[in-house]
C-alpha cells in the first residue's frame, strides 16, 4: 500500500498500473485519506474508516474539481463525524432520497389540492407554481430550500405584493403538508418569518346615490336597452343605425343575476351555478351543496324572491341563470355588467363589490357581525371582521346622543339632562 503526503504534484503523476482496476495513494499525515487512480485516467479522493467491524469507503470528489487541500479538509470533517458515531454513507444515501420541491409540489397538487380544494383554487395554485415558484426553487431538494431563498423570491415580486404573499402562503402549505408526511420538520418551514407585504383592502361600498343609479341602469337595460356607440371614423359608420336606435336590450337572465347578487350578497358562481331544484321558495332559501365554503344556504329577501318569481324556467336546463349551451349555466357576467356599470357611472366597481356593499349595509344597521357572516356564508369569524369598522357600535351611538344633547342645550332648544353628583358626607 503506497503512502506519501498527498500533493497536487503526486496526484498528477499517479497512474493506474497496467492490468489493475485501480491504484491508491494514502496520505501519511491523515489516516484514512487517500486518492485512487483508475485505468480511464480518472482520479478521485476518498475517505476510509471502520464501522461495526467493517471497512467502509466514501468518495469525496474528483481530482481537478477539488484540490488536495480541499479534499483533505473534507476528509477531516467526514472522519471526525465518524468518530462521533455518524455514518456519512447512510446520510448521503438518505440525502439522495430527498425529493425536490417540484416533486413534492406535484404530489401536493395531485393528492391534496385536486381532491380537497375547489377547481378555482387548483388553477390559482398551478399558476403560482408554474410561473413563480418552480422556475426559482423547483429543482432544489425540499430540505435545501432556506428562508433566504423564499425571502428573495418574495422580494423579487415586490411590484406584485398580493402575488408575492400568495406564493409565500403556498410554499408554507406545501411544506406543512410534507411535514405531516414526515418528509420535513414543521419547525423548518422556510416561509415562516418572512414578512408579508401589506395589502390594500379592495372593498368598495356603493353609496345610496350609486344604488339609485344602478337601479335605473338595470331598469333601462331590461326595457328600452342600453345605448352603444359607433366609431364615426370607421368606413362602415355611415351604415350604422341612427343614434336613437343604437340601444341593446340586456339578457333578462343576466339582469336577474345582477339583481340577485345585489339582494343576497352571494358570490358570482353561487348565483350562476344555482339550480331550481335547490330553491325553497316557501322558506326563502337556496340550498347550495358546493359553495366556496362548502354547503351553504342563501337567504332570500322578499325582493330576491320577487326576482326569482319573474324568472322563466328553460326546458332542459335546471340553472336559474341558463347559458347558451344546452343544460349549462351562464359562464360569466362580464359584458352585461360592463355596460350596466358604464350606464350607472360606477367607475371601476367590480361585481364582487356588490357583496361588500350588501355586508356594509348590514353592518351599518347594527345587525351584528355573526349574523352578517352567516348571510355571507363565511366559515371564519375573522373574514367578517373586516366590516367591523362600518358598525354603528354602542360607543358611536352614545357619542351621538351625548353630543346632540349638549348641542341642543347650548342652542337653547332644550335643557341638557344633567345628573348632579352626589355630595360626600
Amino acid at each position: 500500500m503506497a503512502t506519501a503526503r498527498i500533493t497536487k504534484r503526486r496526484v498528477d503523476a499517479l497512474r493506474c498500473t497496467a492490468g489493475k482496476d485501480r491504484l491508491f495513494l494514502w496520505d501519511d499525515a491523515l489516516a484514512g485519506f487517500g486518492v485512487g487512480a483508475f485505468p480511464s485516467g480518472t482520479k478521485v479522493y476518498v475517505a476510509q474508516f471502520r464501522m461495526d467491524g467493517r471497512s467502509r469507503r466514501i468518495v469525496i470528489g474528483e481530482h481537478g474539481r477539488l484540490t488536495p487541500d480541499e479534499a483533505r479538509s473534507e476528509a477531516k470533517k467526514l472522519l471526525g463525524a465518524v468518530e462521533k458515531g455518524a455514518d456519512p454513507i447512510e446520510e448521503r444515501r438518505a440525502a439522495r432520497g430527498v425529493r425536490t420541491l417540484r416533486e413534492v409540489a406535484d404530489e401536493f397538487m395531485l393528492r391534496h389540492v385536486a381532491s380537497k380544494r375547489k377547481a378555482r383554487t387548483h388553477y390559482e395554485y398551478e399558476l403560482l407554481l408554474n410561473v413563480h415558484i418552480i422556475p426559482k426553487l423547483g429543482s432544489r431538494r425540499i430540505t435545501d430550500v432556506r428562508r433566504v431563498d423564499v425571502a428573495r423570491l418574495h422580494a423579487a415580486l415586490a411590484d406584485r405584493p398580493f402575488v408575492a404573499n400568495r406564493c409565500l402562503a403556498l410554499i408554507s402549505s406545501i411544506w406543512n403538508w410534507a411535514a405531516r408526511r414526515d418528509e420535513v420538520q414543521f419547525a423548518g418551514n422556510p416561509a415562516k418569518g418572512v414578512d408579508r407585504n401589506p395589502e390594500r383592502g379592495r372593498e368598495r361600498y356603493l353609496t345610496s346615490k350609486e344604488f339609485e343609479r344602478l337601479g335605473h341602469a338595470l331598469r333601462t337595460a331590461e326595457t328600452i336597452g342600453l345605448p352603444w356607440t359607433v366609431d364615426e371614423t370607421k368606413p362602415k359608420a355611415k351604415h350604422a343605425p341612427r343614434v336613437d336606435k343604437r340601444r341593446t336590450v340586456a339578457d333578462p337572465f343576466a339582469v336577474a343575476a345582477i339583481r340577485l347578487l345585489i339582494l343576497t350578497g352571494a358570490r358570482l358562481r353561487e348565483i350562476l351555478h344555482a339550480r331550481w331544484e335547490t330553491v325553497d321558495l316557501e322558506r326563502g332559501i337556496i340550498h347550495l351543496e358546493d359553495s366556496k365554503t362548502g354547503r351553504k344556504p342563501i337567504y332570500l329577501s322578499a325582493a330576491a324572491l320577487s326576482v326569482l318569481s319573474d324568472l322563466p324556467r328553460v326546458e332542459g336546463n335546471q340553472h336559474l341563470i341558463p347559458g347558451e349551451k344546452d343544460g349549462a349555466s351562464r359562464a360569466d357576467l362580464k359584458r352585461p355588467w360592463a355596460a350596466i356599470r358604464k350606464e350607472a357611472k360606477l367607475g371601476s366597481v367590480r361585481i364582487h363589490d356588490l357583496r361588500h356593499s350588501f355586508a356594509s349595509i348590514g353592518a351599518g344597521a347594527s345587525m351584528g357581525l355573526p349574523i352578517i357572516g352567516r348571510l355571507l356564508g363565511h366559515s371564519q369569524p375573522q373574514t367578517t371582521a373586516k366590516y367591523s369598522h362600518l358598525q354603528a357600535d354602542p360607543l358611536r351611538r352614545a357619542a351621538d346622543t351625548i353630543g346632540a344633547t349638549i348641542s341642543a342645550a347650548m342652542d337653547g332648544k332644550q335643557a341638557a339632562a344633567v345628573v348632579p353628583l352626589k355630595q360626600r358626607t
